[in-house]
């Protein structure tokens, strides 16, 4: 396989994980796209707003090629997750206007630099802080993926949406009805897995 045919696969991997992460948040009202999921707050608009930041950082600063985007966030003495929240002063466009050009901005290190190329990653362990750009893109492409599949759940619990994209979204075809009574079939199913291999008692527990 070519070098450019390489890139090419890599791309493809990127943008469409990219393309997943921003549609999960059209037609959502503000609240719906910022507000916490789970426990340690994972909400949409967060998870964009941490890609892009790292988007920037690997493939841009990490070999030579800073942005010049303020990402205070990100800055030394930044309140603690400060990259994975909207603050009510970063409105939704700010924040997917950003990722665009995040896009953009690794899309031309890739294309500038060869896959071999090294960088050094300034937040990582001195004795191995070098990266390749091959390493690095797929980094992102790993990175993208993962907060896709986060922001997937979040969004079927605000609103019941699935999918992984627009125009294909990868799920079995079915009703609500048929959804519930599945759901409920797995539910039954994990009831009796734990009832019949749940490690049985002994009798001297039992007694006790």
């Amino acid at each position: 396989m070519t070098s450019p045919d390489a890139k090419a696969d890599l791309r493809f991997y990127l943008q469409s994980a990219r393309d997943a992460l921003l549609w999960k948040l059209e037609g959502l009202p503000e609240y719906d796209v910022r507000r916490p999921l789970t426990p340690t707050g994972t909400n949409l608009l967060g998870l964009v707003k941490h890609v892009a930041s790292m988007e920037l950082g690997y493939l841009g600063d990490v070999f030579g090629r800073p942005s010049g985007e303020a990402l205070p966030w990100m800055a030394e003495g930044a309140e603690t997750n400060a990259d994975m929240w909207a603050t009510p002063d970063e409105s939704r466009e700010d924040i997917v206007e950003l990722y665009r050009r995040s896009w953009a901005h690794a899309d031309a290190t890739i294309d500038a630099l060869p896959l071999d190329a090294v960088g050094k990653v300034p937040w990582w362990p001195s004795h191995k802080a070098e990266v390749t750009l091959h390493h690095a893109v797929v980094r992102m492409i790993a990175e993208t993926h993962r907060h896709a599949g986060h922001a997937d759940i979040v969004r079927e619990l605000v609103d019941g949406g699935v999918g992984e994209r627009e125009g294909n979204d990868s799920m079995a075809s079915g009703d609500p009805a048929w959804w519930a009574d599945y759901r409920d079939r797995l539910e039954r199913v994990a009831r009796e897995a734990d009832r019949t291999r749940r490690p049985r008692e002994t009798t001297r527990d039992a007694k006790e």
